[in-house]
């Protein structure tokens, strides 16, 4: 029969087209932004993947710790979604199932890997003498060293 799938779980299937590796640049003569570099592949997973494992696929695909950015099916690539948990996954297989409906074929989400921002907490400072009634906090200097060397004429 024509138009049956082979497979009868194939409705089930969500696919990524994932980059990693690269950088998303302006073009040119344009400026549009595109995706430069790095490696594209395609990731068919069974649409109630839950997140960590999804999260933990791409990372070993890639060879490294990723975070998940992706496209929405009707913006460019300048409004790129932070995907960071199950619901946000729910929400953006939920777009691309409404923009495959009203395409008439099923999209492949956008995905682009990239590795994660580390979070640098504030240094944590002695507590404060007790000066009597006066508190006075803790104080850091941070004195910045030049690596170019020091001529003198």
């Amino acid at each position: 029969m024509v138009g049956t799938p082979l497979n009868p779980d194939v409705n089930n299937i969500v696919k990524f087209l994932y980059s990693y590796g690269g950088k998303i640049l302006p073009r040119y003569p344009d400026g549009k932004l595109r995706y430069v570099g790095g490696e594209t592949r395609v990731l068919a997973v069974d649409r109630s993947v839950p997140f960590s494992e999804l999260l933990l696929k791409l990372g070993k695909l890639c060879g490294t710790v990723v975070s998940l950015r992706c496209q929405l099916p009707t913006e460019d690539l300048d409004a790129l979604v932070s995907v960071t948990s199950d619901e946000d996954l729910g929400n953006l297989i939920e777009e691309y199932d409404r923009a495959s409906r009203e395409r008439g074929d099923p999209l492949k989400i956008r995905a682009f890997l990239f590795p994660p921002k580390i979070k640098i907490s504030p240094p944590s400072t002695p507590p404060a003498k007790d000066l009597g009634s006066q508190s006075i906090p803790a104080v850091r200097c941070v004195h910045h060293v030049s690596t170019m060397p020091v001529t003198t004429d």
